[in-house]
């Protein structure tokens, strides 16, 4: 019994018989890139050819290298793909014919690639400002579509127009700026199979370099050895390096250069004039370069160049003086001569001194030469960075010039010197002539010569009436011979002075006086001064003869008394004749004249120390002084000091700080009282710091706390010592004082009269200390007058000078200070201390 299977095969049978059917396994495949697959085609029915053709429709080869068919059998061929490639994809076509039977199948491929990135450079460099294209070259099957991100954002090119994702997947960012910088996210993805891969690159922007000069033209100064600085200042991104240029040249640190290490302070050394000019700062990075130009200009100090000393004789034409000076800006150029400046133009009312100028040079002419134009002559060239000045001289050849005082005045035994000065180039002999003779000669003794090289001196003792007269100087070069004739004159001596004026006081008188009319020739060296009273004889003293003198004063004198007096004036020669007297009276005794005051401020700013000079007297001894003073935007007085009549000065201690205060000084003698001399003053400010407290190191505690345990000490030795002298020690007599018991030893209290110096005072006025020694006691009447101040010491009555009298004063001047907080001194008219 037949089975429906071979019934089957029985019909295909007779069909294949009739037509060629072809079938490929699989059907459809899908590959990944690299991958190698093969497919088999299967006919049915006698095929004589069995041919694969690729995707292009062409037929495939043996000898293709990637895909290769093969034929198994008279039913089978082979289509093998290797390490496919996405070129490989398509429909493969798998065709049998025999004859005129033809029959195909196909078969699908499919190739898939994973995403690849290519060509994705980083860091990726632009410049700024400039169209970037950002390279992210992805390669996948399907193809991927590109989605860029910067700082975790999606870039939105429909948001932002700079922005620009290419065809090509690139991003395009146009005018790129520094923010643009920074990582940038270039994720592909394929939707067909949901794959995503994604690649970070670093976008950098380079920044251009800007540079600026610190100044854009600097000044230096020529042959100074000094340095210059040019400096300037890059930015840009990566950081620029700077490097300088002049004359096109690139300058290196060495000999004359130094340059820092990032360039951009160039120093040059030695400055000279040939490094004038400009000098390029040249700033290069990545993005490109940039430069500044600094202009360097190098002054030059004025300098003189040449100068040449010249050589004339006296009474020629001309000479000329030529100076030539260097420098940048162009020097002036002066002359001076003595002390005498001479510039452009004439120099001179009779045209003979005139200086040109021209450029760097400048000529002095000297037209009828003197012999007084011979010397030294400064040229001086000037600019604005300095000057140079420098000698030059001009030797003047001339005859022998004679100088010197015609007349000498002298008399017999008193040498005289004849001086004949001498002015010549080349220098001169001198000779002396007497009557035509030379002299000295050897029979005279009483004539020498003395000689320097411009001088000639003859000394003359004169020994007789004969030795006066007339001596001849003559002196000789090479130029020529002058001579010149002295006379030696017979000296008298001076006429009278005469007494002009004369102002008696009570025991002095001041007399002014004319000197003589005629000094005799030679100088009044003394004037002598002589007085006396009714029935006295004369009493005089020799003055030394002064410029500034015109007056004397005549101390010692008795008041109310008639006196005379003369004078007369004295040379080399001798005394002159006396002046007419003149009689005066002296006044009566009276109060003395108003005492004139001198303050000075002592070194602590709050101490005055007042000094007073008396005129006169009054005719009696000054009994003593007293001092009031107090400040002026008070009423009260200080209580009146009272100073010996020695006492020159007082010293006020303790005063008020920045306090203006008046002073009164009152002399007193057994007349009465004089006008009260007037001293107004300001005290310092109070200084902030104690004086040299800036470099003690110690603080105010610390010198607080020295000064208190210095307090203990002494008053713990004070104590022991006045237990052991009196029994009582200080801190028992404050128990005492408290406690009102007496201690063993104690004393009264009496208080001889006079030793009081002090008076205790509620108030808080100043004290005022009188330290000075006792006073002693005096006569009024027995002493002599107290002589007044005078220019020049005085002659007393009986011949003594007034040097030559001791008075019986303590000349030991008193010392006033003041101490704050404790009593004044009880005025002076109160206490006999």
């Amino acid at each position: 019994m037949l089975q429906i299977k071979d019934i089957l095969w029985g019909f295909l049978y007779i069909a294949c018989a009739v037509a060629i059917q072809v079938q490929v396994t699989p059907t459809h495949r899908e590959i990944s890139v690299g991958e190698s697959k093969f497919f088999l085609c299967e006919v049915v029915g006698d095929a004589k050819d069995i041919d694969w053709f690729a995707p292009n429709g062409e037929k495939i080869l043996p000898n293709n290298p990637n895909i290769q068919v093969s034929r198994n059998d008279e039913t089978t061929s082979t289509l093998t793909i290797y390490h496919a490639d996405v070129d490989h994809a398509g429909i493969y076509k798998c065709v049998a014919k025999n004859g005129d039977k033809e029959a195909q199948a196909t078969v699908q491929v499919k190739i898939f690639q994973k995403i690849t990135f290519k060509n994705v450079p980083s860091p990726q460099e632009f410049n700024e400002g400039d169209d970037a294209d950002i390279v992210c070259d992805v390669v996948g099957s399907p193809v991927p579509f590109i989605i860029w991100k910067h700082k975790g954002a999606r870039i939105q090119p429909n948001k932002d127009v700079r922005y620009n994702i290419m065809e090509n997947g690139h991003l395009l960012i146009r005018g790129i700026k520094k923010i643009d910088e920074g990582a940038y996210n270039c994720e592909a993805r394929v939707m067909e199979t949901g794959e995503i891969n994604f690649k970070m690159i670093n976008v950098i922007v380079n920044v251009l370099p800007t540079i600026r000069a610190r100044q854009s033209e600097v000044n230096g100064t020529a042959d100074m050895g000094g340095s210059i600085l040019l400096a300037c200042d890059a930015d840009g991104y990566p950081e620029p390096i700077v490097t300088w240029a002049h004359n096109n040249v690139i300058l290196e640190s060495g000999d004359k250069y130094s340059l820092t290490e990032d360039g951009s302070e160039l120093v040059i050394k030695d400055v000279i004039k040939v490094d004038e000019g400009d000098y390029t700062c040249i700033a290069r990075n990545k993005a490109g370069e940039m430069s500044q130009e600094v202009s360097l200009n190098v002054f030059v100090q004025a300098k003189i160049t040449y100068l040449n000393n010249q050589t004339a004789t006296e009474f020629d034409d001309e000479v000329t003086l030529t100076c030539e000076a260097s420098g940048d800006p162009t020097p002036s150029i002066s002359w001076s001569f003595q002390n005498r400046m001479f510039s452009e133009g004439e120099q001179s009312h009779d045209g003979n001194i005139v200086v040109r100028s021209h450029a760097r040079v400048s000529s002095l002419h000297l037209k009828n030469v003197d012999f007084t134009y011979a010397g030294e002559y400064l040229c001086t060239a000037s600019n604005s960075i300095g000057q140079d000045n420098q000698p030059v001289y001009l030797e003047v050849r001339y005859a022998p010039k004679i100088l010197g005082v015609v007349a000498v005045y002298t008399w017999e035994g008193n040498p005289a010197n004849i001086s004949c000065g001498v002015e010549a180039h080349p220098g001169a002999s001198v000779t002396w002539f007497r009557d035509g003779l030379q002299v000295p000669s050897v029979n005279t003794s009483n004539v020498k010569i003395y000689s320097t090289q411009s001088s000639s001196s003859l000394e003359v003792s004169p020994e007789s009436q004969s030795d006066f007269g007339s001596y001849n100087c003559t002196a000789t070069n090479e130029m020529g011979t002058e001579s010149k004739e002295f006379i030696l004159i017979q000296a008298e001596v001076p006429s009278s002075p005469e007494i002009q004026r004369l102002e008696p006081f009570s025991s002095s008188a001041v007399l002014e006086f004319d000197e003589p009319v005629s000094f005799g020739g030679v100088p009044i060296i003394k004037y002598r001064l002589q007085w006396r009273s009714d029935g006295q004889d004369w009493t005089g003293r020799d003055y030394d003869a002064t410029e500034d003198l015109t007056e004397f004063t005549i101390g010692g004198l008795t008041p109310d008394t008639n006196y005379e007096v003369k004078m007369s004036a004295i040379n080399g020669k001798g005394e002159g004749e006396s002046s007419a007297v003149v009689k005066f009276k002296t006044g009566p005794i009276r109060e003395p004249s108003t005492p004139k005051l001198e303050a000075l401020v002592q070194n602590q700013g709050n101490a005055l120390k007042v000094n007073w000079m008396m005129q006169d007297d009054g005719g009696s001894p000054i009994n003593h002084y007293l001092v009031r003073y107090k400040a002026k935007h008070v009423s009260d007085w200080k209580p009146e000091i009272r100073m010996p009549r020695s006492s020159e000065y007082v010293v006020l201690s303790g005063l008020d700080w920045n306090t203006e205060y008046e002073i009164r000084i009152v002399a007193v003698n057994q007349k009465g009282k004089s006008e009260p001399g007037i001293l107004s003053f300001r005290t310092a400010t109070e200084p902030t710091t104690m004086p040299g407290a800036s470099g003690s190191g110690l603080s105010t505690g610390a010198i607080v706390g020295i000064l208190i345990v210095v307090f203990f000490v002494l008053l713990l030795a004070v104590d022991v010592t006045c237990y052991f002298l009196n029994k009582c020690g200080v801190l028992m007599c404050i128990a005492i004082n408290f406690c009102g018991k007496a201690g063993p030893g104690a004393k009264s209290k009496d208080i001889e009269e006079g030793k009081a110096a002090f008076t205790k005072d509620e108030s808080k006025e100043p004290i005022v200390e009188v330290r000075t020694e006792e006073e002693p006691t005096q006569n009024q009447e027995g002493v002599g007058p107290t002589e007044p101040n005078e220019t020049t010491p005085l002659t007393e009555p009986d011949g003594k000078t007034k040097d030559d009298i001791k008075t019986e004063d303590n000349n030991t001047a008193a010392e006033v200070k003041t101490v704050p907080n404790e009593a004044p001194q009880t005025n002076g008219n109160e206490s006999k201390a």
